[in-house]
């Protein structure tokens, strides 16, 4: 197996351990437009970096919920990444301390817009609706 071969493999797996299914639907869907941009986020933000011994699971989906929340403008990829938070067993509380953690550095809005789209996505599992509500995100 070849290093980029096996970087996408590792990236695959990784992809699946925070989103499973529809981690791979998103991938699918960009490598419609732009394969080589799919290829390029599955090896590097998960063959390379998501699987780096430094951090925990735990502690990268933090970082990435919290710096998510305080860009303001990403609601998207935050709802993705507060239900892959979910995935790795991030409680809900643990996600509303840190979009809370956010007004400090992001300001209230960005807050506020975070807070909005955590509720959005607890409310969709709690209706049985996550699966149109990936479908809705990606």
């Amino acid at each position: 197996m070849s290093d980029a071969d096996d970087r996408q493999a590792r990236g695959r797996r990784t992809l699946s351990e925070y989103h499973g299914r529809p981690g791979e639907e998103v991938i699918e869907r960009l490598g419609r437009i732009s394969p080589d941009f799919a290829r390029q986020l599955v090896d590097y933000c998960f063959g390379d970096v998501y699987c780096r011994p430094g951090l925990d699971r735990r502690s990268r989906q933090v970082a990435t919920i919290a710096a998510l929340a305080a860009l303001g403008n990403a609601e998207g990829q935050l709802k993705w990444h507060v239900r892959g938070g979910l995935n790795i067993g991030l409680s809900r509380e643990e996600i509303v301390e840190i979009l809370m953690q956010m007004a400090i550095y992001g300001g209230f809005p960005a807050a506020v817009r975070a807070l909005i789209a955590a509720q959005e996505v607890f409310d969709e599992i709690d209706i049985g609706g996550e699966e149109a509500a990936r479908q809705d995100d990606a």
